[in-house]
């Protein structure tokens, strides 16, 4: 059976293992659509996405529209003439007239278990909110958000203390071993499409500064989730003496504080102790406005703080 032509659509490091499992078993990826290259940093110069640098080195032709819609695009992709279109986190919606195009269908590897966590941060609300297991999924585009059919679905377990990057890391590993599957059945005709059930979608919105503020009143349970799900980037803050304090790793415990939330109570040797409103959440790495990522312990070999200092 002969490899499928593939036009493949990422941008950032989750995409890299699918198109390296491409590469290593040889399937003819004919072009790479990356988003355009940014400026990023303190000297805010242009930055080229990490899909780009993968293809570069793997010699493949790198496309960077601004606008995949634009018919200057689209007369590339007619002229590419893929018999599949693979997407992994590309970061823009395609038109109907890409969707539509390959016979082969257009593929997506999308991070959650859909029809749960639709939308563009799936990863990082499936453990902000708690979940204990997520997976991946393979589906066929069609012109909604998320809401093509399944083709193949994995699923894994989140550990307690997993946090994002962690379990961002793991999915696309697992997502580029399904995808693999996923294109094999395809090109066979033996792939069974499985229509997402309307009644269990929930959705993951793009993230906000705002969604990564604690608020010091809430379960010390759901405090930590937030941080979890956050880190390492863009990491879930506080204040402290009005100075941002990001926090990356904590663990909480319940019971019943006698504190206002948000008060550092003591340090132990688990951690910077903070009030919640059900218990007690234990700092373990933090970071100060301009200052390193530490453990709490060694924040506080340089910091002193007031007694009954409150965060936030």
């Amino acid at each position: 059976m002969a490899h499928p032509r593939i036009l493949f659509m990422g941008t950032p490091a989750f995409a890299l293992p699918a198109l390296e499992q491409l590469h290593i078993r040889n399937y003819p990826v004919i072009g790479v659509v990356t988003q355009p290259d940014r400026p990023a940093g303190r000297g805010q110069k242009e930055v080229a996405p990490p899909v780009k640098l993968l293809a570069q080195k793997l010699n493949l032709p790198v496309f960077q529209p601004d606008k995949v819609k634009d018919h200057s695009f689209l007369e590339i992709f007619h002229d590419l003439n893929p018999e599949m279109v693979v997407v992994s986190a590309y970061g823009q919606i395609l038109p109907k007239a890409i969707i539509d195009f390959p016979h082969l269908g257009c593929l997506n590897i999308h991070p959650s278990l859909l029809p749960k966590y639709r939308g563009a941060a799936p990863i990082n609300w499936t453990i902000i909110r708690g979940e204990t297991k997520t997976g991946v999924t393979i589906m066929d585009m069609n012109e909604g958000m998320d809401s093509g059919d399944i083709l193949l679905q994995q699923e894994t377990l989140i550990a307690a203390a997993e946090n994002y990057g962690q379990l961002h890391d793991r999915l696309a590993i697992q997502g580029a071993g399904l995808l693999i599957a996923a294109i094999e059945q395809m090109s066979a005709g033996t792939a069974l499409r499985k229509p997402q059930d309307a009644s269990g979608v929930t959705f993951a919105p793009r993230l906000k500064k705002e969604t990564g503020r604690i608020n010091w009143s809430s379960d010390a349970g759901d405090i930590v989730n937030l941080i979890r799900g956050l880190s390492p980037d863009p990491a879930a803050y506080t204040s402290l003496s009005g100075q941002t304090l990001k926090i990356y790793a904590a663990e909480s415990e319940k019971d019943d504080p006698r504190d206002t939330p948000g008060t550092i109570v003591t340090q132990t040797n688990r951690g910077l102790t903070v009030a919640a409103a059900d218990g007690y959440v234990f700092l373990k790495e933090i970071q100060l406005a301009g200052k390193k990522r530490m453990s709490a312990h060694d924040f506080l070999r340089g910091h002193r703080l007031n007694p009954k200092t409150i965060l936030g």
